[in-house]
This record gives structure tokens, C-alpha cells and sequence, in this order.
């Protein structure tokens, strides 16, 4: 228990064997229970969860298998029978959490990536009723972004505004951060089976919580890169996501400004979307007028009025959807000395409750 709320982690692996039992064995002891889920991966991470959760079962007390008349063990070993993906993964720990009545769900790759010391942190926000969703964020200030590279950095940062589109969420950033928290009740709203499996599963859940009117807290945090290799395919990747993102942005505008009350922000979206790509053909075909020496200053004084009009309309459909969407973001969420030295003591508390159990 942490703050009078049950607490799972999901350790999601896929090729982890080397860090994966790292992982588990250093999620703090506030933690009620721990979902670590294989999905289906083709080394040894299976073999090395049910050895480390073996171990840390048999020398737990299972005081929340009293509470929720659900599973005793505090680490309950999950294998998929086929390779299904990332966002598969945390699904099923959100499915078996919700099922056990846990009231926080966090999210913690078995990559070794995810500072357990900072837990605390990301389920802050939920724990204190603030939020409905938390994440970190590695961006917010130069020193969290030390440890990041220039190629990620830049790539984290395009994914970062093209999901300000999508989410809906203007002052959320890092969407591929997944270390996360969310609260049973938007996992018992959220339609899961219609968010992807793959790895665009955190930029396309934000877009779900979003039309679902979740709050969203981002967390500062640093960024940690050890020895692990990546197991993603950057090209297909990036492909898959982008148009995740485009159809998640048309379907949250079809949702919130359309089915569910009209709104303008729709209409701003289209004539500036039209504006643009209407000025910028226009631009290019008066360019190759003047090439070829023909007069072209009408037609080019006519392109860039469209182009400028479509910029206009485009920011101020932006304008709007940032202001329906500003009591649901909870930007760099600041954790000071008084909650520091709260979480601590609470940390501490729970931690002497469980040395006296064993």
C-alpha cells in the first residue's frame, strides 16, 4: 500500500533476459504486487521471471491476497502464448490489475531503463487524486536530457508535436515514455481492445484518455541508457506510428468536435489544412510559370493569401484545441521537499510493516 492506495507494477519483457530479473527484484516495497508479462520472448527472459518471482514469493507475506480474494503471490509471472507486442503486453497487466481491484497500475520496462527510486514520483499524481494518468518526461530541462543522445533526442522531440496533434494533450511531451501510472477507474473506461498492441500503444492511449476526458500529468525525470539494445525496427516504425497518429488525430476530432457537440476547431483544422496545401501547389506552379518566363504575380499574390490564410486558420484551430484540452494537463509536475519527505517516510513505514511480516 502507498498513501492508503494498492499498487501493481507491469514489468512488460520481450528479449530481456539479462535485465528483466533486475527489474522485479528492485521495485520498491511499497508495491502491493508486480505483473511481469513475456511476450513470448525467444531467449531466456521467461526462465528468469518464474526463477526471480519464485524466490520473492516464497519469502513474501501475501497480505493483499485478503483484500482482493484475487492471486497471493506479490509476483505474478504472465506469458503470452505468441509474440502480440508492446502495448499487448501492458494491456494484460492492466487487465489482471483491474481484475484484482489494484487502485494504481505503474509501468516499468524490463529493460532496466526505469529508475525504481523515482516510483514514488510517477504514482504521485494518481495516488493524490491529480491526476487520472502520469508519465515521465525526459525533456523538460537539459540535465534530465544529459544522457540522451542527439539522434534520439531529435527523434523523440518530431514524435513529441506530432502527438501534441494526435493526443490533443499541447503540454504533455516524451509520448514514448513509458514509465507510467494510471488509476482503476480510467482502465475500467478505457476501450482497450480499440488501442493499438504495438509500440505506438503510448502515443495512441493518450489519445483515448484525451477523449475520454482523463487528466494527464507529465513527471520530470532523467533519461538512462545502459547496454540494452533496442529490439525496434526504426524505418517500420516510424512508418506505423506516423499513420497511427494521423488516423488517432481524426478520429479524436470526429469524437470531441463533432459526435459529442459541435465545435469550430474542426472547421479551423480543415480550411487550414486546405489553405496550405492549396497556397503551397499554387506557389509551386507559379514558380515553374516564371522559369518558363511567363508572367506569374497574380497567381503567386493569390497562392501565398491562401497559404497565409491557411497558417492563420491552421494556428488558431490549434489555439482552440489547446484551450479544450488545458484543465486536463498537468505540465512538469513538481515534486517538492514537503512531498519528498512525505512519500519517504510513507516508503519507510511500509517497508518496516513487511520486514515484520517475514
Amino acid at each position: 500500500m502507498y498513501k492508503g492506495n494498492s499498487i501493481a507494477v507491469v514489468v512488460t519483457a520481450y528479449e530481456e533476459a539479462s535485465f528483466v530479473g533486475r527489474v522485479i527484484e528492485t521495485v520498491p516495497e511499497f508495491v502491493d504486487r508486480i505483473y511481469a508479462v513475456d511476450d513470448a520472448s525467444p531467449d531466456d527472459s521467461w526462465e528468469v521471471i518464474t526463477r526471480v518471482a519464485d524466490r520473492i514469493n516464497e519469502s513474501t507475506e501475501p497480505d493483499m491476497a485478503i483484500a482482493d480474494g484475487g492471486d497471493a503471490r506479490r509476483v505474478v509471472p504472465i506469458r503470452h502464448d505468441e509474440n502480440r507486442g508492446y502495448g499487448a503486453a501492458v494491456k494484460t497487466g492492466y487487465r489482471r490489475a483491474g481484475a484484482d481491484g489494484i487502485d494504481v497500475v505503474a509501468v516499468m520496462n524490463g529493460d532496466g531503463q526505469m529508475d525504481p527510486e523515482i516510483l514514488d514520483r510517477i504514482v504521485d499524481p494518481v495516488v493524490s487524486g491529480e491526476a487520472d494518468y502520469a508519465k515521465g518526461n525526459r525533456l523538460l530541462s537539459p540535465e534530465d536530457r544529459e544522457g540522451m543522445s542527439t539522434f534520439r533526442f531529435v527523434g523523440n522531440a518530431m514524435l513529441t508535436g506530432l502527438s501534441k496533434f494526435a493526443s490533443g494533450y499541447w503540454t504533455i511531451g516524451d509520448p514514448q515514455n513509458g514509465y507510467t501510472a494510471i488509476s482503476r477507474e480510467a482502465i475500467e473506461e478505457l476501450d482497450l481492445e480499440a488501442i493499438t498492441d504495438q509500440y505506438g500503444f503510448l502515443n495512441h492511449v493518450l489519445t483515448h484518455l484525451n477523449v475520454a476526458g482523463f487528466r494527464v500529468a507529465d513527471v520530470a525525470m532523467s533519461a538512462v541508457y545502459g547496454e540494452e539494445e533496442s529490439s525496434i525496427r526504426y524505418v517500420p516504425f516510424v512508418r506505423f506510428v506516423s499513420l497511427l497518429l494521423l488516423r488517432s488525430f481524426l478520429w479524436r476530432l470526429k469524437r470531441r468536435y463533432v459526435v459529442e457537440g459541435f465545435h469550430p476547431a474542426v472547421v479551423f483544422y480543415g480550411a487550414g489544412t486546405a489553405g496550405i496545401a492549396s497556397g503551397s501547389t499554387g506557389l509551386a506552379g507559379s514558380l515553374r510559370r516564371r522559369v518558363h518566363g511567363e508572367d506569374a504575380f497574380a497567381g503567386t499574390a493569390a497562392s501565398f493569401a491562401t497559404l497565409l490564410l491557411g497558417v492563420v486558420s491552421l494556428g488558431a484551430a490549434i489555439w482552440m484545441d489547446a484551450e479544450e484540452s488545458a484543465d486536463l494537463e498537468i505540465t512538469r509536475y513538481e515534486y517538492d521537499d514537503t512531498e519528498a519527505t512525505t512519500a519517504a517516510a510513507e516508503i519507510e513505514r511500509q517497508s518496516e510493516q513487511r520486514h515484520s511480516l517475514d
